[in-house]
C-alpha cells in the first residue's frame, strides 16, 4: 500500500477516534468545543499520516512514540491536561506503527 494512503487513513481514523472521545466533556461555550474537537483532529490527523511517512531507521512503533508524545506535548501544555492528551498520544501512535509494519 502506497504510505500517503495509508498516512492518511491512519490519520483520519485518529482524528475521528480522538474527537469521539472528546464528545462527553464539558466545555464553556460551543465555540471553545468547536475549536477543541478541530485541534484535536488535525494534532492527530497529523500524527496518524507522519508515522507510516517518517523513516528515522527505527521500529515503526518507536517512530510513533516519538512523533506520538513530541506532537501531543505542546497541547497538553496549553491545555494542563497532560495525562490524557500524553497518552492518547503515545496508545495511538504506537497503535498506528505496528499497523505500519504490519501493512508495509
Amino acid at each position: 500500500m502506497n504510505k500517503i494512503i495509508l498516512g492518511t487513513i491512519c490519520g483520519l481514523a485518529f482524528g475521528i477516534i480522538d474527537v469521539l472521545i472528546m464528545i462527553p466533556l464539558k466545555y464553556e461555550n460551543n465555540r471553545k468545543r468547536n475549536e477543541a474537537m478541530s485541534a484535536a483532529f488535525i494534532e492527530r490527523f497529523m500524527i496518524g499520516f507522519l508515522i507510516p511517512n517518517v523513516n528515522l531507521g527505527l521500529h515503526p512503533a518507536l517512530t510513533g512514540l516519538l512523533l506520538g508524545v513530541g506532537l501531543s506535548v505542546p497541547s497538553a501544555i496549553i491545555t494542563r491536561a497532560y495525562a490524557p492528551i500524553i497518552g492518547i498520544g503515545i496508545v495511538g501512535s504506537v497503535i498506528i506503527g505496528f499497523i505500519v509494519k504490519a501493512v508495509l
